[in-house]
């Protein structure tokens, strides 16, 4: 019965991912169909306090990714939540992060730059697109169901032990240790029309991931010594290394 109850919670754990990720595209895209997006609806009330709202909002994002990610914090998590089930919680409370700053953000008046419609607009969304379907293509090409809990849960099921840890270098990851945060970085930042709001959700992002990188190549290093090491000095953190670093 409780394998079944964990299948269940992982299943509806991912869907919620899924739906939150859709949303995210659409949310920093600014579709003028949703009725929240970074842009809308127009700001009502002090611009400081949208700023500190809107900065708090991403705060929690951030503390929640990373701490929630962290060693200490899974061994101290583990006796609350059962651990075949601990990744999934992680995605509910990820997606609970992003539902929390789609509510509550606050569209800031100003606009940095537009670049009307034309073949560079064209280029700028492709890119958008582009950085997104990085993000996605990153998760599969290590272990999409893992990095969601679904094959936590599986292995649980079938009464199969974990897998150890493998440094691999598939595609994408030959190039830089990091392509899903490159795919968020071009996916925030490239933009036909970037406001004052969209440019404070880039940047507060931007910010977070370069933070999140350091503390996970901390954790890589602990796991994988010096083979990651070597791979770190061959391969660029977020953009191609030329040449491998002496």
């Amino acid at each position: 019965m409780a394998r079944s109850i964990y299948l269940l919670f992982g299943v509806l754990a991912y869907v919620l991912f899924l739906a939150t990720f859709l949303y995210l595209v659409a949310f920093v895209g600014a579709l003028p169909q949703l009725p929240r997006t970074v842009d809308a609806p127009a700001l009502l009330g002090s611009t400081s306090a949208a700023v500190a709202v809107d900065l708090a909002l991403i705060a929690i994002f951030g503390l929640q990714h990373s701490v929630m990610a962290r060693k200490g914090f899974k061994a101290a998590w583990t006796r609350i939540v059962p651990r075949p089930i601990e990744r999934s919680a992680y995605v509910v409370f990820a997606s609970l992060a992003l539902i929390l700053l789609f509510l509550f953000w606050r569209p800031l008046p100003g606009v940095v730059w537009h670049v009307p419609a034309g073949p560079a607009a064209m280029l700028l969304w492709a890119l958008f697109g582009l950085g997104w379907l990085i993000v996605l293509l990153s998760t599969f090409l290590l272990s999409h169901f893992e990095l969601f809990g679904l094959k936590q849960i599986w292995n649980h099921m079938r009464r199969a032990p974990a897998e150890p840890p493998v440094l691999r270098e598939p595609l994408f990851y030959r190039l830089v240790r990091h392509p899903l945060y490159a795919g968020f970085f071009i996916a925030f930042w490239a933009t036909p029309r970037m406001t004052t709001g969209h440019l404070l959700l880039a940047g507060g992002m931007s910010l977070y991931m370069l933070i999140a990188i350091e503390f996970e190549e901390r954790d890589l290093l602990r796991v994988f010594g010096k083979d990651y090491e070597a791979y770190r000095g061959r391969v660029g953190k977020l953009t191609p290394r030329l040449r491998p670093r002496g």
